[in-house]
């Protein structure tokens, strides 16, 4: 329902992130300055919630007059719905509440300018705004009293050859459309990471590099007023990348690396000098360590950490000795997730089956929970942002087959205000909802999967997109919106989501089924799953293709060439294509052991040949059409992978066809990259496994263009020289 405000720290080997467990949503109120205040009809009593086919629809030219709360999509058959849409981004993200609840704020994105807007949520009343320098993110908003907010942004800008990413923390006065930087260098390119803000909202714990040090931040207090003092409370450490400060704001728990040795330095109290607590190693029993709070006073607090087993629950954990003192909850089937933490409690916690799911440590929460999730009918619920008195709510509402809507909740008034779609551009009524379901592997082995059929057709004998995720270790597909799902169910395909050996969320036996059967007992479970399907008579087994990214994109190769009797045709972005270089570069990027460690996992104990799996080395064989895409910048899967695969597949019965984006990682940070991605691949399928795209002419039917955004006024970051980058 709500992630917590808390740091959590995950040091997993091989890669060590912090990052901010806040799920944060937003909705786009206003348009640059106009009004818009929500329809007095979209607002519903919640003790007199009724079915959602019951609920009163909108004033006329609200949302399409569509039922506020009827999110149920038509069983009639769509027309085809723009790539531009499917390919585009939210408007608005990061949407919080004042602590008064007064105060609505998003982060809005048009025309690659970024603005945090001030809104009224109960009248929808544009208050003030602020704009950033085109390229300009920001990343993380977090009110600090009812008239403040901090903000990171950051941006990239060339210095010679190197793009150089810059971050800054901002004090923002979003009511009155005005901040300040707090930044101790403004040379350097760092601006820091909050700690702790105090209940106050008086002063900040900010950790950051501004004394010039390249990776050891120290740590601030800033007092957070025009003018306010900064004082350093804490000297660098060595070997500490990451610091965490307790409830009250007393800095207690340093990590970082040191020779593939993760160093763990705790002290019990301010003034005490700091200790080292542990220096674990891969492979150790406790490699698997989340710290989420340290309360004050106490060596104690919350940590995930895994049980014998391996399962994943929410403990108490002693800090200075480094043992876990009792489990404080713990699912039986299924790993935790998150955890909502506040005011040094544990409010709930989030776990993973075949969706996302709660499970509350507080009865009046659930109760609030309960009532929305009745009001708002067949979709999921989770709770944003909320007032600190708990009165005033944002909720997401949506689900697997609708991106969502924004409400706002008033509980004073018993009411439920819709405030925005998440994608306007999409109406939910023609989208569909992908089903769970299980089948046997040909080892028997139990595969959870997910289909997803087309609207308003006949499910039989359908054009069927097996979509293999990415990974492949530790990786798993869920129930949740997914455009490219969408995408292709709007074209008239089944889709099928196998989540094959290896993936993660069904336990470590299953998870290591998966060693050494890349190419092989993985692509299995692909194949089995082309069976099931046709068994079922629900796909037209001379009309399946298999389409992925990264190792879903090596999959789809895959398919094509070691099964060409099988499969249609392939479509892979990103994908790998050579395992023995793939393997030689990721040696390149990670630690000597976690390197060990990934080689192991894709050759398996009997260090299986990798050669034989392989695609540039059937490359010339290639008898199916095959979609291959690249982005230029891809620093996961070298664009060399893809240039390998086009040298030796340039004598193939089949020719390739290419789609290279330049300046485009191995995911899609662009929406114009993933439209060309939409758009070739909507060619690609129309001629060499069509579907609906194709109209009585054989020829690809081209939905109408969507209008441009307008740009709106820029601040640029200080301590910037050069060009700003996108």
């Amino acid at each position: 329902m709500i992630r917590g405000r808390s740091f959590t720290l995950k040091a997993v080997f091989g890669a060590l992130a912090l990052v901010f467990s806040g799920w944060s949503a937003g909705g786009l109120l206003a348009q640059d300055g106009a009004d818009r205040a929500p329809s007095e009809s979209a607002r519903i009593q919640i003790e007199d919630a009724r079915p959602a086919s019951d609920a009163p629809p909108l004033v006329e030219g609200s949302r399409a007059e569509i039922p506020a709360l009827d999110r149920k999509a038509s069983a009639d058959k769509p027309d085809l719905i723009p790539t531009e849409h499917f390919a585009g981004r939210p408007g608005f993200s990061g949407a919080k509440l004042s602590p008064d609840g007064a105060t609505l704020t998003l982060i809005e994105r048009e025309g690659g300018v970024v603005r945090l807007s001030a809104s009224d949520p109960r009248t929808g009343e544009l208050i003030d705004s602020l704009s950033f320098a085109k390229g300009t993110y920001v990343t993380s908003t977090q009110w600090v009293d009812k008239d403040k907010m901090l903000l990171e942004v950051w941006s990239a800008a060339r210095r010679g050859p190197y793009l150089v990413r810059y971050s800054r923390l901002v004090l923002a006065y979003p009511r009155e459309g005005r901040f300040e930087f707090l930044v101790e260098d403004q040379t350097g390119f760092n601006g820091g990471d909050v700690l702790h803000v105090d209940d106050a909202g008086e002063y900040a714990i900010i950790a950051h590099r501004g004394d010039g040090r390249l990776w050891q931040p120290s740590v601030y207090r800033y007092q957070l007023k025009p003018g306010g003092t900064v004082e350093k409370i804490v000297e660098p450490k060595y070997d500490v990348h990451y610091w965490i400060a307790d409830d009250d704001g007393v800095v207690r728990l340093g990590m970082g690396w040191r020779k593939s040795k993760l160093l763990i330095f705790y002290r019990e109290k301010e003034g005490d000098d700091f200790k080292t607590v542990a220096r674990i190693k891969p492979g150790d029993e406790d490699s698997y360590f989340d710290a989420l709070e340290i309360l004050s006073n106490s060596n104690r607090g919350y940590v995930l950490d895994e049980n014998e087993e391996g399962r994943v629950g929410l403990r108490i954990f002693d800090y200075a000795t480094r043992e876990v003192v009792e489990t404080f909850y713990e699912h039986p089937d299924w790993d935790i997730d998150e955890v909502w933490i506040e005011d040094g409690k544990p409010v709930a916690a989030f776990y993973t089956d075949d969706r996302e799911q709660i499970v509350w440590f507080n009865e009046d929460d659930k109760a609030v929970y309960d009532k929305l999730k009745a009001a708002v009918g067949d979709s999921d619920v989770w709770v944003t942002s909320r007032s600190d008195n708990g009165e005033q709510l944002l909720v997401w509402a949506g689900n697997e087959g609708d991106p969502g809507v924004l409400y706002f909740y008033d509980a004073p008034t018993q009411s439920l205000s819709e405030l925005a779609q998440f994608r306007p551009e999409l109406d939910f009524r023609k989208l569909v909802r992908p089903k769970a379901f299980s089948y046997t592997a040909r080892d028997g082995t139990s595969i959870r999967a997910f289909l997803t059929l087309p609207k308003g057709r006949d499910p039989g004998k359908l054009p069927l997109i097996i979509l293999p995720h990415g990974g492949p270790f530790g990786i798993r597909d869920e129930l949740a919106y997914d455009d490219q799902v969408q995408f292709l169910a709007n074209r008239g395909y089944a889709v099928l989501q196998p989540n094959f050996r290896g993936s993660g969320g069904y336990g470590s036996e299953f998870y290591d089924l998966g060693v050494g059967e890349v190419g092989r007992g993985m692509q299995d479970d692909l194949d089995d799953a082309m069976d099931w399907a046709v068994k079922q008579g629900i796909a037209d087994p001379e009309r399946v293709c298999v389409v992925g990214g990264s190792y879903g994109g090596y999959a789809a190769l895959w398919a094509v060439l070691r099964n060409p009797e099988r499969y249609r045709c392939a479509a892979s972005w990103a994908g790998v294509t050579d395992w023995t270089r793939m393997l030689k570069y990721d040696r390149r990027v990670l630690t000597r052991s976690a390197g060990k460690r990934w080689t192991a996992k894709i050759k398996g104990d009997e260090g299986k040949n990798l050669k034989d799996v392989s695609p540039y080395r059937l490359a010339d064989n290639l008898s199916r059409p095959v979609l291959l895409a690249h982005g230029t910048l891809d620093d996961n899967v070298p664009f060399k992978q893809y240039e390998q695969m086009v040298k030796a597949a340039r004598k193939a019965p089949v020719p390739l066809t290419t789609l290279v984006i330049e300046n485009e990682g191995h995911s899609f940070s662009r929406a114009s990259s993933e439209q060309a991605w939409y758009d070739a691949l909507d060619t690609f399928l129309a001629e060499h496994n069509p579907a609906d795209q194709v109209d009585e002419n054989g020829k690809l039917r081209a939905p109408p263009t969507p209008e441009q955004p307008s740009i709106f006024r820029t601040i640029e970051l200080p301590g910037m020289s050069g060009e700003a980058q996108e």
